[in-house]
């Protein structure tokens, strides 16, 4: 009787923490990145889980990032684990296989000059086609539909495990009306098309990837896939729970309140409605106060009702688009 050859060994794994900071300056939405030498080694804040040194992941995030990125950390979630081969380890790898927990947070912006490793940078450079605030991006009917609807020519009739097809993904994610809490799942079909830099480098380009271009900065392994589920969590917990006031100073003008929520989202909102809402839903109130900062008249100063957590589940910002 023969003995059975040994398997081969698996790669060990080692469990990283990544983190997409979030903050708000001038309206515009920002993320922590740390910067390498290589023209595509931007990264997100990561570290590993010492379970030793710390009794949870979120302990171990908090710790590290104030250490690395020089952020205080307000709200926190867990996304996502991450942990396909193509993104850190190839066939024939001895390092250690890189699992990575993907977290979303929340911070203030302070002051990114004193951060030692990491900087501020706008995350629209990392999804160009998620900015609708002025108009639909240029580079959606410019680059990427052409390339999309080449690619989705190859094959028109196979479903994807939702009963869609290639047609119908590109049409639903980028030719029908912008539907924001969709950012993944662009970004997803974008790698799958193989027109992004990232799966060039995983080995999945495509030959249509030349017509595209660059499609957005892209980040470290897997990195811009965990900002992008980020970015879609973000956009989908700001319109049923109040984690934009995560993001605000401790007063704010309504104005201020609105520009904040259409930066997250990518879209433009109704401003009367948008006022109705915030009036009617008791999730601010007044101070008091005034503010002569506006350029105008001087506006009235608002801030978060803390109480609203206890009086009901949602409150969130759920308005419509501009009229």
């Amino acid at each position: 009787m023969s003995e059975r050859p040994h398997a081969q060994a698996p790669p060990p794994v080692e469990v990283n923490l990544t983190a997409a900071i979030v903050a708000l300056a001038k309206d515009e939405p920002l993320i922590i990145a740390t910067q390498g030498r290589g023209a595509h080694d931007t990264a997100l804040p990561s570290g590993a889980f010492n379970p030793l040194a710390h009794r949870t992941f979120e302990i171990g995030l908090r710790e590290w990032v104030g250490e690395q990125a020089g952020a205080h950390l307000g709200y926190v979630e867990q996304l996502y684990t991450f942990g396909d081969r193509g993104r850190n380890a190839q066939a024939g790898d001895r390092d250690p296989h890189v699992v990575s927990v993907g977290y979303l947070a929340l911070t203030r912006i302070g002051g990114p000059e004193e951060v030692a490793r990491a900087r501020f940078r706008h995350w629209y450079a990392f999804f160009p086609w998620e900015d609708w605030r002025e108009s639909k991006p240029s580079i959606i009917d410019e680059k990427i539909v052409p390339a999309l609807t080449k690619w989705a020519a190859r094959d028109t009739v196979k479903p994807n495990a939702y009963g869609l097809t290639r047609p119908e993904r590109v049409r639903l994610l980028f030719t029908d009306s912008f539907n924001d809490e969709n950012a993944l799942d662009r970004y997803q079909l974008l790698y799958e098309a193989g027109l992004v830099e990232e799966a060039r480098r995983d080995g999945r380009a495509s030959p249509l990837i030349g017509e595209a271009g660059p499609l957005g900065e892209a980040m470290q392994h897997d990195h811009r896939r965990i900002l992008a589920t980020a970015m879609a969590r973000l956009r989908s917990k700001i319109k049923y729970r109040p984690v934009i006031f995560e993001l605000m100073p401790p007063t704010f003008t309504l104005t201020a309140l609105q520009r904040a929520a259409e930066a997250i989202s990518g879209r433009r909102l109704h401003k009367q409605n948008f006022r109705r809402f915030v009036e009617t839903s008791a999730v601010v109130e007044p101070t008091g106060e005034f503010t002569h900062r506006t350029g105008g008249r001087p506006a009235a100063l608002f801030r978060f009702r803390r109480e609203v957590l206890q009086e009901r589940p949602a409150a969130g910002l759920r308005v419509g688009v501009r009229g």
